[in-house]
């Protein structure tokens, strides 16, 4: 690990670990990995997986390999795969040569299997499912050894080669592993290594009928890829056991530098879920769009919201690494985009509610072009055209009759305000339909006010932000709040009955005339209102708020 990356990185109990083994000669190089299932789309929780993944790997000049661990054909899909070597491309890591699948590996996982057989350290089990449970005992009560337990080693050689050439219905029997029955860790209770599924694999297909269960795979995986450190989250701690155990009874891979797995605290974020299983409840009830709705919390959602490759790094480095669970509150991942979009997004104008503004003292015709910065505090981004007119668009919250208070910022009646980058206005009349909404507002402007104070000295503090009416682009915003009302929803059994019926305000406007090329996922800052981006899925001109200008969860 170069000096700089030491100084610019904070210490976690994992990377003193990897420098405790490093200076021991544990190991001479370090080779980490990210190994999804390919069974949805990634989330916010998975991107802190990959960034300290990767990031290990880059700190200390070492691999990181992209593996799907795919064992489960009933649930993957390709579609699953390529979203997701999508989505760590688009998060900015590379993986080491190819991409790799357990499925690859499916040969020398059998042969690892009949190895354990061999031993006497696994068995043909043809318990049903019922009765397995109720073999396994519980927390407080040990549980019995399967009637299949001391089958012959022959004989379940026999057997585990009839499953392998499809001679069982499926279900009908797996490989269990023989630990110990008596065990505090159920995980230990003779885990299922195998079991039948007749079903085609998106990378094997139909030539296996039999699949290796997670743990079993996981950890041989693992070792054959030549892993130094296994990190994972801390729902697998107990699982630790059976990945050593598997390890440490199989010839090639008990070794001294073999890998081990290091388990750190899940990303539990505010007003979300982090689980697949869930967010694909989400999708399959329609309660977003799909797993890309920029409400999701799917490194694509978030994408297509508007966040930025750099904020989500940003945001997971915040957090840290640690070993307590705990539930992240969603203001840190929002300072996180706001910072960099503050930095980085040109600026420009929308109106969002818009109420017809009328300059009754500005020439009928006559349309200004006025020369803005694209960023006020980066010169060198330059500057835009916006124009100016006799009608113009204003918020509708801008302006109110009657000043409520002396604090009152925004136009109303014999009040100046001023157009953002232009005049100064005073508002002196108003025309309202038949229920009492204001249709139009009449003012007057200052025309010696162009980017410059009166002359006679008087202040005009409030700014408010326009649109010119004739060039003036129409366009849909769509303004998100939380997916869900429980800052916890993972309390729920049913997520249904926590989701937000106002999650998506879709509202239509106008904006500057130079947005109508806008490309998707660029952000742009609406001048007092927040952060924008074009939806990249939409054909039209459609805008995602990413996030506000300033935090106002807490307020």
């Amino acid at each position: 690990m170069s000096s700089e990356n030491k100084e610019n990185k904070t210490t976690n109990f994992i990377r003193n670990i990897i420098n405790e083994d490093l200076s021991s000669g544990r190991h001479t190089s370090i080779k980490t990995r990210f190994p999804p299932e390919p069974n949805g789309y990634l989330h916010i929780g998975h991107a802190k997986s990959i960034c300290l993944n990767f990031g290990i790997a880059t700190d200390y000049s070492g691999y990181c390999n992209l593996r799907f661990d795919d064992t489960n054909p009933s649930k993957e899909d390709v579609e699953y795969v390529n979203s997701i070597k999508k989505d760590v491309e688009w998060l900015g890591f590379n993986w080491d040569s190819e991409v790799k699948f357990s499925s690859t590996y499916f040969n020398i996982f059998y042969q690892c299997a009949e190895e354990l057989i061999t031993k006497g350290l696994a068995y043909v089990c043809f318990l049903n499912s019922h009765e397995t449970r109720e073999y396994r005992g519980t927390l407080k009560k040990s549980g019995k050894n399967s009637p299949y337990r001391d089958t012959d080693i022959k004989e379940n050689l026999k057997l585990f080669k009839k499953m392998k050439s499809g001679g069982f219905k499926q279900s009908e029997c797996v490989l269990r592993a023989k630990i110990d029955m008596s065990s505090s860790f159920m995980c230990m209770r003779d885990p299922t290594l195998y079991r039948i599924r007749f079903e085609t694999h998106h990378q094997t297909n139909d030539d296996w009928c039999i699949y290796p269960m997670y743990d079993f795979a996981h950890c041989l995986g693992d070792a054959i890829e030549g892993i130094t450190h296994s990190l994972c989250t801390l729902e697998f701690q107990d699982n630790r056991r059976i990945y050593d155990w598997t390890l440490d009874n199989l010839d090639n891979f008990n070794t001294t530098n073999r890998p081990h797995q290091y388990e750190f605290s899940r990303l539990n974020l505010e007003y979300a879920t982090t689980s697949k299983r869930k967010l694909k409840l989400l999708v399959d009830a329609n309660h977003v769009n799909s797993w890309n709705d920029p409400r999701m919390p799917t490194i694509s959602g978030l994408r297509r919201r508007g966040y930025t490759a750099a904020s989500i790094r940003d945001f997971c480095e915040r957090i840290g690494v640690s070993k307590v669970n705990s539930l992240t509150d969603i203001s840190i991942l929002e300072s996180s985009i706001r910072d960099d979009l503050n930095n980085s997004a040109p600026r420009s104008m929308a109106v969002i509610n818009p109420i017809k503004l009328v300059i009754e003292n500005y020439p009928e015709g006559k349309i200004e072009s006025i020369q803005a910065p694209i960023h006020p505090q980066k010169e060198e981004m330059g500057t835009r055209e916006i124009f100016f007119s006799r009608e113009i668009y204003i918020d509708k919250d801008d302006f109110v009759e009657v000043t409520p208070n002396n604090k009152y910022k925004r136009l109303a009646i014999n009040k100046e305000v001023r157009l953002r980058n232009s005049y100064i206005v005073k508002a002196s009349h108003f025309d309202s339909d038949n229920d009492g909404n204001i249709k139009t507002i009449y003012c007057t402007y200052d025309s010696d006010t162009l980017g410059k104070n009166p002359s006679d000295g008087r202040k005009v503090k409030g700014v408010i932000h326009f649109v010119e009416s004739t060039k003036a682009i129409s366009a849909e915003f769509r303004i998100y709040d939380r997916l869900f009302l429980e800052s916890n929803p993972a309390k729920f059994d049913d997520l249904s009955s926590s989701i937000n019926p106002n999650s998506l305000e879709i509202k239509n406007g106008f904006i500057e005339p130079n947005l109508l090329n806008a490309k998707a996922e660029k952000a742009y800052q609406f001048e007092r209102e927040g952060y924008f981006c074009r939806d990249s899925e939409s054909e039209g001109l459609v805008f995602n708020k990413t996030v506000g200008l300033r935090d106002t969860w807490n307020q």
